[in-house]
């Protein structure tokens, strides 16, 4: 995938893992506006990969500190779908689902939803672990977030 340059449009990746679902999770982010790029990474001790992504794609919006342009690729189709196809009518439902099943994870949804709000976003979906630079760095920043979790689990006074 190449991707063209705009001086006026941040470019983010993001990439949620977990080792165990539910289990101790990783989110990442980078971000690329003028030639700068920031990464950004953490992790969560009980979690599940779904809250991952999401939370990847929060932390990258919620770090820019004016509203701009952005598009934001991520592998999940959850997320992309979620907030360009489900969205909408999850809200006019009351945060539940076609089913009547309360939407999962709606606490990420909410602030993602805000976020959406506040900046002009083109979501991407690409296909992950398929050879995209700029995914399989934020895949691995999202495992090296977790593999670091785990390790000061195992000895707290290391921190």
């Amino acid at each position: 995938m190449t991707l063209k340059s705009n001086d006026d449009v941040v470019t983010i990746f993001t990439d949620g893992a977990c080792s165990g679902n539910p289990g101790v999770g990783g989110w990442a982010a980078t971000l690329r506006w003028r030639g700068t790029t920031r990464e950004l990474s953490g992790a969560h001790g009980d979690t599940t990969n779904n809250r991952m992504e999401l939370t990847a794609a929060i932390r990258a919006l919620q770090s820019l500190d004016r509203p701009s342009s952005v598009h934001l690729y991520s592998d999940s189709r959850y997320v992309q779908q979620g907030i360009t196809q489900w969205l909408s009518r999850w809200k006019s439902n009351g945060w539940r689902t076609t089913s009547k099943q309360d939407v999962k994870n709606v606490d990420l949804w909410r602030e993602l939803d805000s976020l959406n709000a506040r900046h002009t976003i083109r979501w991407h979906w690409l296909k992950g672990h398929a050879g995209q630079q700029d995914n399989e760095r934020v895949d691995r920043l999202a495992r090296d977030a977790i593999k670091a979790h785990k390790k000061a689990d195992k000895n707290p006074d290391a921190l």
